[in-house]
Formats: C-alpha cells, structure tokens, sequence
C-alpha cells in the first residue's frame, strides 16, 4: 500500500517543520486572497487534515494488525508442530503397549489405534481406520472367522451380547479365539463420553487354569472314588445316555457280578441283565418298571425297593435322578436288619401273648379286689349302721342316768366319761363309713353353689365350745364367696382339718379364712400346734397315722386327714400342706367360684341382680344390624336397670335421638353395619351432632388395626362373643348420669 503525506518522513524533524510552515502560510495566503466569501476553501483545507489524521490513524492499526497476525500464526505453528509432537508421542507410547489398545470418541469413532488392536482377527485388521463407527467395529468382529463361537450360540447373538455390553461404564470379558486362544476385552468409558478398548492375550493363562482344573478335578475323582470304595453299600452311577461312569467294589459282591463287567460306558441293561435270573424284584417293581424309568426324559421320580435273592439274602435299592440327566442306583444289604425286624416282631407277638395272659390275670385280680371292697364297705356300712343304733340308744340311757343322778358327783362324772366315750366310737363309726365310701368309689357328689358363709357359721357353732374348752382362740372370718362344690364333703373337709388344727394346737390360736382370686378362693386353716416335721408331712395323710402315738382312742385314730386327701381328690379341690415343727402349720384347699359370680368390694355378687343401683336411668344407645344379637343385649342390659334405645344402623338412630331430643349417656355400636357402614364413623358422626359421649365398639374381627383404630377414636373395644362382665364393667367405667331422683 502506498500512503501519501504532505511531508517526508525521512527528512529531520526541523526540514518537516519548515516545510509545514512554507505550506501553512501559502495556505493562509491562497485563503485571504480567495473571492469566496463563504470560507469554502479554508473548509476543504479543514477537512483534508482531518482526513489525513484519520487516515494515518487507521494505517497505523491495520500495521499492529498484521503484526499480530503474524505473532498468531507464529504461535499457531508452533502448537501445531508441539501436536503432532505430542500424538507421535502417544502413538509410540500405545505402540509400546503389548495389549492391543482403540481409543474411540464421544461420537464412537475411532480416533486411535495400536497395531496390536484386532491382531487375533486378521482378516479384519486391514480394515481398521480412523473414523470407524464403533458400531461398525464390532459388526466387523462379528463376522470374523477367527471369532470362535459356544456350540449353541449364532454370530448375530454373540454381535447382540457385544453391543449391550458397549452400554456399561465398564466392562470386562473374554472372547474365544479359534486355534484355543483367548483374548480378554476390558472397556472403560473417558471423561469425555470416549471409550478405550484393551485387548489382552490370555491364551497362556486360560490354559493354566484348565491345566489346575484338570488336576482338580483328577484329584476329586480320586478322592470321591476311595470315597465310593470305603462304603457299605454298592454303588453305581449312569450317564444322560444310560453309561456306567462311577461304581465301587461293593456293588460287585452285592450283586455277585463279576468285576470284569464293570466298565467304564457299559450300558445300564447291559450290566444288569442278570437281576432277573438271580433276584426277585419285591414291592410290586419289575424290572421292565425299572428300564422305564431309566429312560424317562421328563424327570425321574425317586424309586426305592427292595431285591429278595438266594440265601434269603435281601438288598435294598434307591435310585434317583442327577441334575445332568444321570442317575444314581446304590443297593444296601438288608438282610440282618431284616431278619433283626422278624426276630422282633415273633418276639413282640409273644410278649403281647403274655401281656394279654397277665392282663387277664390281674383283671381278675381286680375283679376280686373290688368284689373284696365291695364287700368290706358294705359291711362296714352294715356293722356302722348297726352298731350305731345300740350306741345311740346307749348315749340316751347315760344322759337319762346322769340326770337321774342329781348331787351324786361322782356317778354324774361317770355318766359324763361314758357319754364322752360312746360319742368317739360313733365318730370312729362315721370315719370308717366316710373311708370306705371314698375307697370303693362308691360315693357321689353333687356340685352346686355353696355359700361359704353358711358352712362358717356351722362350723364355729360346733367348734367354738371345745376350743373355749381347751383354751384357744378360734377365729372364722366372714365371707360372702359362692363356691362350685358338693356341701357335703367341703363341710366334712373343712371340719376334719378344724378338728385336727384344734387337738395339735395346746395354746395360742385356729384361723379360718378365706383368701380370693380371678376364679377360685382358697380357704386357709392357720394353727398355732405343734407343727408336722418335713419328713411326715407325707405321712400324714395315710389311715390311722397319728402325730402323737400316746393318745387315747377317744381323740381320734389318724382317719381325719386321711378322709380330707380323699375327698380333696374326689371332688378336684387342690389340697396343700405347710407346716414349721413348733411353729404352727397351714392347710389350704383352693374351690372355684361358682358360675356367673363378680367379686366386688370383699362381696359376691350375681352377674344379673334385679337391679344395679349404678346403672339405673342409664340411656343405651345400642346400633346392632343383627335382629337375634340386638335383643339379645337390649333384654341383658334391661335385667340391669338400662334404658337401651336399640336401632339397627345410623338413620334410624339419629332420627330417633332428634325425635325424642334426648342425648344417650352411652354408645355400644357394632363395627360393621348394613350399607357398608362402620360403627367408627357412626359414632363420630353422632358425637359430632349431640356432644361427646362415652361409646365402645362390639365386632367378631380380632386384628390390632382395629383395636388401634378405637383408641384413636377414645373408644372402648369389646370383642365377640361379648362377655358379660366386661360390657358391665365398661357401663359401669363410664361417665354416667346420676340417678333421678
């Protein structure tokens, strides 16, 4: 570009000046002697130095323009020679690399490759390029003749497992190469979305482990062959294809075959064509069953029987199915067990013979045993009944005689002394009579309701007189407990015990009472005697077994307690014992309450009274859809003095409430009602509309969703069937109204 100026630029500084100088003063004269009036041409000399300013502006940066391009191209040169220095670099590094290595980009083409990339597929190694689709790759590896293949596997499934594989991050397998060479794959996703292939040669190593998997399993063949050898039973194991591949020693002497026919691959029917002529199939097989299921092809269902040979020899036989399609025949001598089995039966049949001749035996032992009881109660009861008339009439004279006495001291003593006398022999009658009754069996309860109460009153009245006399202090607490028992013999039971407590006891005190529990009471006879050591507490119980061996007939021959174990027995009430020698002892005998009883503040009650004073005016409001159980409730909690309001679902009770304008103090609602309604959501609609009342749910479902539920909604929970006592005993917790006046 050629730039014209005013001035040389090559001329000094002071030669520039002047001529700018001449030029300016011609300029200014050329100015004064224009005839233009408008200044035009001092205006166009203005403008060409302004032009000439920007001009020398502008050719200024385009010159540091063109510098700094050429500074650019500079250094776009020496980025390009440091490039290519850096790829020769890292095409000689991956040369260097024995593996066969590829790198592909984001995009899957081939940017990079080693010459050791695709050497096991030479027929598709000319045609590795950059650019390459991987897809197109793999495409090509698949149709490789070199790729070896699984017998059952296409090229198309082997390209199809490649490119799924091509979807991980990461990613390692082997290829089979032909030749029996192996190359393992190992694919690895960059930062940048590329992939980086390497192919490794594990031809040396695979064979290495085929070479230790040889020895191992060389190694488990023998071992499971000693195996074989060192067991009791004969064993032989077949192919898919009915060959013999596995058998021991055993098996030969079992079958008596000779060694030399087991062979490795002998046929099954082959080896065991003999079994019919030297055995017999037992348990209904025969040997065309057994050919068929070896050849079964859908599975083979265990087969077990036995082989009857000569010498009553006798084998029994399991076969079963292998996983591979083989299977497995072993044969066990069962001979002696067999036999063993016969002598053992011959010998059971035997002794059952004589456990049937003694049976006999001491069933007619028995037979005369209770004959022999039989008739000693009825003479016991026979001779007590007659020897108790005379005693009585005896007992009469003496009372009539001491009378008759008057001031004759002593002939009264006397008379007093052999009443006392008759009185312990007709209670020596009575107790032979009770035991006799208990021993034959013969005696016969009738369980009822039995106040306690009444017995306790009895008791103290005959009681009291002669522990006053011996100086003791009898105390029999009050109670107003109902028992399930026969009257009878818990009033002889607790009178023998009463007795007994008063003849061991010389000072202090007999207590009776009455301890209560859940279902039963415990009625408890404390004394203060002479206790009963550890070693005869057992003792105690049999007949004519005294404590003390000095006392006279007249205090008792030791039938007491014996009466009380029996009858304890005959009626099932627990009878126990605790005693400390010199202390005292305590006997308990635990009734069960009598039925439809509640325990309330120390008293009995019945479950339906004629009236609850704590229940009466209370307003029910009872929602059950089932007709036979909402009258079933509404007369129950009638009996108790409710006022019930039942309705069988939630329209009718509501329309009911708003028609009389009356709250009810409780709510007893069935879960499920008509309509798919839920005794939940009634409720809580009800209590939205009249208040918050008191309210449980009655349902047959026993989960603990539901109970969870009613207590969520502050609801009582009662499950079917309903039981009495707890729907009382809810009523009873609720806030109630009080009582009208």
């Amino acid at each position: 570009m050629i730039i014209q100026t005013l001035v040389n630029p090559l001329d000094s500084l002071e030669r520039q000046n002047e001529k700018l100088q001449r030029i300016a003063t011609a300029l200014m004269r050329r100015v004064e002697e224009s005839t233009n009036s408008s200044g035009a041409a001092y205006t166009q000399f203005q403008r060409a130095a302004m032009l000439e300013q920007e001009v020398r502006t502008r050719t200024h940066q385009l010159e540091r323009t063109l510098e700094l391009l050429n500074e650019s191209n500079a250094r776009l040169g020496q980025a390009n020679r440091e490039t290519e220095a850096a790829r020769k670099d890292i095409s000689n590094a991956i040369e260097t690399i024995k593996e066969g290595f590829a790198l592909f980009n984001a995009e899957d083409r081939l940017v990079m490759f080693n010459s050791r990339f695709g050497m096991h597929m030479p027929d598709i190694r000319g045609r590795l390029k950059q650019g390459l689709g991987f897809g197109e790759y793999v495409n090509l590896a698949s149709g490789s003749k070199h790729l070896s293949l699984a017998n059952s596997e296409t090229r198309e499934d082997w390209l199809r497992k490649r490119v799924n594989q091509h979807e991980f991050s990461h990613v390692v397998f082997n290829v089979s190469m032909t030749h029996d060479r192996w190359v393992q794959v190992s694919e690895h996703r960059t930062r940048d979305g590329g992939t980086v292939i390497m192919q490794t040669d594990i031809t040396d190593i695979m064979r290495i482990v085929r070479m230790e998997r040889d020895r191992l399993r060389d190694d488990q063949a023998r071992l499971i062959s000693a195996t074989l050898e060192h067991l009791d039973l004969g064993l032989c194991i077949f192919d898919s294809k009915f060959r013999l591949v596995g058998w021991n020693q055993r098996v030969s002497e079992l079958l008596a075959i000779p060694t030399s026919r087991f062979q490795m691959g002998v046929n099954f029917d082959k080896l065991f064509r003999q079994l019919r002529k030297d055995f017999t199939l037992q348990d209904g097989i025969k040997l065309k069953d057994l050919y068929k299921w070896t050849r079964s092809k859908n599975g083979r269902s265990p087969l077990a029987f036995e082989l009857r040979g000569g010498g009553n020899s006798i084998l029994s036989v399991s076969a079963r199915d292998m996983p591979d399609g083989g299977f497995v025949i072993s044969f066990t001598d069962v001979t002696s067990e067999r036999q063993a089995t016969k002598a053992l039966h011959n010998a059971n049949e035997m002794l059952e013979q004589r456990v049937a001749s003694r049976t006999e035996e001491l069933a007619a032992a028995l037979d005369d045993a209770k004959r022999a009881n039989a008739s000693k109660s009825r003479f016991v009861a026979a001779a007590s009944h007659d020897l108790l008339q005379p005693l009585s009439a005896a007992k009469l004279y003496i009372a009539s005689l001491g009378r008759e006495t008057g001031n004759d001291k002593a002939t009264r003593q006397i008379a007093e002394k052999a009443e006392s006398a008759l009185a312990s022999v007709e209670h020596i009658l009575q107790a032979l009579l009770d035991i006799s009754k208990l021993d034959s069996g013969l005696a016969s309860v009738q369980i009822a309701g039995v106040p306690l109460q009444v017995i306790f009153e009895q008791l103290s009245d005959s009681f009291k007189p002669v522990a006053d006399a011996k100086g003791l202090d009898i105390r029999i607490v009050p109670s107003t407990a109902i028992v399930s028992s026969d009257a009878t013999y818990l009033r002889r039971i607790l009178q023998n015990l009463i007795s007994n407590a008063i003849r061991y006891t010389d000072t202090g005190r007999v207590l009776v009472g009455v301890r209560k529990k859940a279902r039963t009471a415990r009625i408890e006879i404390w004394d203060t005697g002479i206790g009963i050591p550890r070693e005869k507490q057992n003792d105690v119980f049999q007949e004519f077994m005294r404590l003390n061996a000095d006392a006279s007939a007249a205090e008792g021959m030791g039938l007491g307690l014996a009466i009380v174990e029996r009858a304890s027995k005959l009626l099932g009430h627990p009878l126990k014992l605790v005693s400390t020698e010199g202390r005292g002892t305590r006997f308990s005998v635990e009734v069960p309450l009598a039925p439809h009883t509640l325990e309330e503040d120390g008293a009995t009650k019945s479950i339906y009274p004629e009236k609850f004073n704590d229940l009466q005016n209370l307003i029910v409001l009872l929602i059950e859809n089932d007709p036979n159980l909402r009258n079933a409730l509404t007369m129950t909690m009638e009996h108790w003095g409710v006022q019930v309001i039942d309705c069988p679902d939630r329209t009718e009770a509501v329309g009911i409430l708003r028609e009389i304008g009356v709250s009810p103090d409780v709510i007893v609602a069935d879960y499920q009602l008509d309509n798919d309604e839920l005794g939940i959501e009634v409720i809580n609609e009800i209590r939205k509309e009249f208040g918050a009342i008191s309210a449980c749910i009655i349902s047959a479902i026993r989960t603990s969703d539901l109970s969870a539920s009613c207590a969520e909604s502050g609801l009582e929970f009662i499950q079917k069937p309903i039981d009495a006592k707890r729907l009382m005993a809810f009523l009873k917790s609720s806030p109630l109204q009080q009582p009208l006046p």
